[in-house]
């Protein structure tokens, strides 16, 4: 008997189809819509700053409709930009979906730039409105740059977004599937911010699609805790969850013990983070099972050995019965699926994962891809994989392999940027003649469409030899060590005649280092204890490291690299 086929995720879209939308994709205030008319009385809002509140989606849907309006009468027209800078809150995502609502282009701008950064990006967008939160409301209300500023906070009640209303109606030139939706500048970990332009068939399609990787369900919980404004938590949290009816509870800090007592009080069930939140999370449950003892240490790492067995071969779960008083002590005992992206993981912390039973896969894509193009799927995953590529919805090439089947990641289909605003020259250099798109990310995929990364192009080092190393490989064997607070591997010159190059480790150590020595940071008493017990560190890597990839030279740092919102160190340190 052939296999029943699951029903797309978005085949019930075919009963709005021709109603509710026209296009062979609804636009966003389309899809928000059609979920209110699906789930208005599910929560769509939660926040638990300063007292916990919920919206439901009928709610929202009232907030974001009166916010549009108020718009429209400030002049607001399709195709103007309305930026939004603040801490994730349900009043940010508001004004983001209030903005399309009127016709216009949101533009997210990340709330941890300095104020002349984010000035550079209001000066790069030009929006006729800026929403902004407290902190920073002050600078941009005395500097406002032509442009009109409102506030994301109650602290300035003339000017704040739920305040801003106007009786008279009036009626929005709506936007279509091809219209931009957003402008998203990039991070810049290793150039210039570029803003990537994403329709709304970016936007929506790939919500849909990588759905059949990972089933939603209307009665998740999200956790909001990465800064919204990035891709990666704007789609898989802010659009996966309003297509569901889903809710999302805003988180607003990364302090572990506010992060844990969210998890708990919101019963969150989707969580998605970046490598350094998972690992700082599963450092402190490893240690707690360390402290229980030998004993206890070995009999929980034969149950977790038992319990990956299971989940791979039979398809089962027992870990999450096995270790329940572990996962609620760690708060994450009602969690049903963990999301890494956002930069590589480690293939073991990915395993432990797995063994205490938290359904965990790994993610994979970019801005300019609106973002997501591959997942690994929880029936089927592979850990040394980024994820399976969503086949026949879109495609996936590797450009011209090397040996061992590594190249460059190429990408076609509909979750692809439209381009670079006002950067038409960049725009043409990232895609090829016949119309993929470049990645800049090398890899190779399987004859199943999984996708092993290898690194970026622009971050390869070639030792003597003429090996290939990437430092994101490297780099991913630290990822447990926790008296390292930050690494970043990179080249150095070896030999200037042959311009080979060695392989170098900068370090910046963790404070739980220095409390163990006894020693303080910075200081002479430090240096001796501290570069030892890092080279060891880097000693035990290096064991299991082919010769050409060895750590040859170590830079321990006084004073911790510059990180990303996302808590990804950026490639810029001086060689």
């Amino acid at each position: 008997m052939a296999k029943k086929q699951k029903p797309l995720p978005w085949a019930f879209l075919d009963e709005f189809r021709g109603k509710s939308f026209t296009g062979e994709w609804p636009t966003l205030p389309e899809m928000f819509s059609i979920t209110v008319s699906r789930y208005p009385n599910n929560s769509c809002f939660t926040d638990f700053e300063p007292e916990k509140t919920t919206l439901n989606y009928s709610q929202v849907l009232s907030n974001v409709q009166k916010l549009a309006n108020w718009m429209l009468s400030q002049g607001v027209k399709k195709g103007d930009r309305v930026a939004v800078s603040g801490k994730n809150s349900p009043e940010w995502a508001t004004v983001y979906l209030a903005t399309l609502f009127a016709g216009g282009i949101v533009v997210p701008i990340d709330y941890g730039l300095h104020d002349k950064e984010i000035c550079n990006l209001l000066n790069a967008s030009n929006p006729v409105l800026f929403f902004v939160d407290e902190e920073k409301y002050g600078y941009f209300s005395a500097n406002p740059q032509g442009i009109k500023i409102f506030s994301l906070s109650k602290k300035y009640p003339e000017f704040y977004a739920y305040n801003l209303s106007e009786e008279k109606q009036f009626t929005a030139e709506l936007p279509t599937e091809d219209d931009v939706a957003a402008i998203l500048f990039t991070s810049g970990t290793t150039g210039n911010p570029k803003g990537v332009m994403l329709t709304h068939k970016n936007l929506v399609s790939d919500c849909y699609i990588a759905q059949t990787n990972l089933t939603v369900y209307s009665t998740d919980v999200f956790y909001a805790l990465l800064p919204i404004h990035h891709s990666y938590t704007m789609q898989a949290v802010f659009i996966e969850s309003m297509s569901t009816g889903a809710e999302v509870v805003f988180g607003k800090s990364m302090a572990v013990s506010r992060m844990l007592r969210e998890l708990k009080e919101g019963k969150i069930t989707m969580l998605l983070g970046v490598p350094l939140l998972f690992n700082k999370l599963l450092a402190g449950i490893l240690k707690g099972i360390k402290e229980k003892g030998p004993i206890v240490n070995g009999l929980m790492k034969f149950l977790m050995g038992v319990s990956f067995f299971c989940k791979k071969v039979f398809k089962v779960n027992p870990g999450k019965k096995i270790f329940k008083a572990v996962l609620e002590k760690a708060s994450i005992s009602t969690l049903r699926v963990a999301i890494c992206g956002g930069g590589p993981l480690a293939p073991s912390v990915f395993r432990v994962y797995q063994e205490l039973g938290i359904d965990f896969i790994q993610g994979y894509g970019l801005t300019e891809t609106s973002p997501i193009i591959a997942l690994n799927p929880v029936e089927h995953f592979k850990i040394e994989s980024v994820g399976k590529f969503f086949a026949p919805y879109m495609d996936m090439r590797i450009a011209d392999p090397d040996e061992n089947g590594v190249g460059e990641v190429q990408v076609k289909g509909p979750m692809v940027m439209k381009g670079y605003y006002n950067m038409p020259e960049e725009t043409a250099e990232v895609f090829t003649e016949d119309g993929w798109f470049k990645t800049g990310d090398l890899g190779k995929l399987d004859d199943e469409n999984y996708l092993y990364l290898a690194g970026r192009a622009k971050n390869m080092i070639v030792t003597e030899g003429g090996k290939n190393v990437f430092p994101e490989e490297i780099e991913n064997a630290f990822q447990l060590f926790t008296d390292i607070d930050q690494i970043t591997v990179q080249g150095y010159i070896m030999d200037e005649a042959t311009k080979s190059e060695g392989i170098e480790a900068l370090i910046y150590p963790a404070d739980d280092l220095f409390k163990r020595l006894n020693v303080m940071r910075n200081t002479p008493e430090a240096v001796d204890p501290v570069q030892s017990a890092i080279s060891e560190i880097v000693e035990k890597v290096n064991k299991n490291q082919a010769s050409y990839a060895k750590i040859s030279k170590i830079t321990i740092l006084e004073e911790a690299l510059e990180m990303t919102t996302t808590k990804k160190v950026k490639r810029n340190y001086n060689k």
